[in-house]
């Protein structure tokens, strides 16, 4: 790649995650083009030359958002041996027990790119792919599980479908601080319905066993 790519990528880049601040600091329908521009630290004309306009620069933003949460989470779970321990971080990403300043941004972002969905044909397309993708992840960690002898029979991509819309409708809940879902409950709930759809006793039991390893995570942080 020459150099004149490369800048237009780095470029790019440095837009999108400006316009995810500005995004996650006042949320979509007050976030402008000058804005994104200002944190950018770019001309507002450079912002419209490179995507022509606020919708396709909210789409894009969200849509990037996503993918930075899915690489990451899907390299930290690549690093992790055994599927059990990966569905249970997997679990621990979507519903985390304590909630960190890092996951509440991505969790606000998430919100704007489902609503932003209803009204806008492209980013619709981009959050099915996006929830495609993580659905997929899903399944691939419940066969390797059932490759392995550690989980028993089941439709994967059910259970991904069914595991998904669970973790989702309790993160959801938890970003607008229902009073009666929090985070512990919401990941206790994931664990318990994920043992009992795989027929697998020790997940409901790594709540049991004072929980999932997050608060020493967020002690670290």
């Amino acid at each position: 790649m020459g150099a004149r790519p490369k800048l237009a990528q780095k470029r790019r880049t440095q837009m999108l995650e400006a316009a995810i601040e500005v995004i996650a600091e006042r949320g979509l329908c007050d976030t402008r083009i000058a804005d994104v521009a200002d944190m950018a630290d770019l001309s507002p004309a450079l912002v419209v030359y490179y995507f022509g306009s606020k919708e396709s620069l909210l789409t894009e933003a969200l849509a990037y958002a996503g993918d930075l949460f899915y690489i990451e989470a899907f390299r930290e779970l690549t690093g992790i041996e055994g599927a059990l321990d990966r569905l249970v971080r997997l679990i621990e990403l979507a519903c985390p027990s304590v909630v960190r300043r890092e996951s509440a941004e991505y969790r606000t972002l998430w919100v704007e790119l489902w609503s932003w969905a209803l009204r806008n044909e492209e980013a619709a397309r981009k959050r099915e792919a996006l929830e495609r993708r993580w659905r997929n992840t899903i399944a691939e960690v419940v066969r390797e599980g059932q490759r392995s002898g550690e989980f028993g029979p089941c439709d994967p991509e059910r259970f991904a479908t069914y595991l998904s819309a669970l973790m989702d409708g309790l993160a959801l809940q938890g970003l607008f601080g229902d009073p009666a879902v929090n985070g512990d409950l919401a990941n206790e709930m994931c664990l318990r319905a994920a043992s009992r759809e795989l027929g697998v006793d020790a997940l409901g039991q790594r709540y049991e066993e004072g929980g999932t390893g997050q608060e020493e995570l967020a002690a670290e942080g």
